[in-house]
């Protein structure tokens, strides 16, 4: 019998400090590892964001020289190059965007509208039970 009933000997308790390490450990290591991919989440949208955005404002900017695909800077494949380019810079991968240029009045002269929707397939660097789709929009009113 112990000289002090409640209590446990030094020698019952020995292997319960690595016990609660491991689980201690593994939960901080689990958090830490979320919070990197989750900012690494939100770095790849605010990237996908501004490639959006700088291919709306190219779009907005060389709108139209007689109508929708007639002169060089009007072309949607114009638009598509110039948010590659910016989604290069944010170390996007290219081969996983999905551009998508729109007028919605049909033309792109002065006073119509235009939206440039970018999608991007993101890849986690742990393991992620979903592989979430980024999508970004970005409109503007064609001013030339």
């Amino acid at each position: 019998m112990t000289p002090y009933p409640g209590r446990t000997s030094a020698s019952s308790r020995r292997g319960s400090t690595i016990v609660e390490f491991a689980v201690v450990a593994m939960l901080l290591l689990t958090t830490m590892f979320a919070c990197f991919e989750f900012d690494r989440m939100l770095l790849t949208y605010t990237s996908l964001a501004n490639a959006a955005r700088a291919g709306a404002r190219y779009a907005i900017v060389h709108g139209n020289t007689g109508g929708i695909v007639s002169g060089p800077g009007d072309d949607p494949a114009s638009v598509v190059t110039v948010v590659k380019r910016m989604a290069v810079m944010g170390l996007l991968k290219t081969d996983r965007l999905v551009v998508r240029v729109r007028y919605p009045q049909g033309n792109n002269e002065p006073g119509s509208r235009v939206t440039v929707t970018v999608e991007y397939q993101y890849d986690p660097w742990f393991a992620l039970p979903i592989r979430p789709n980024l999508v970004s929009t970005s409109a503007g009113v064609i001013v030339y």
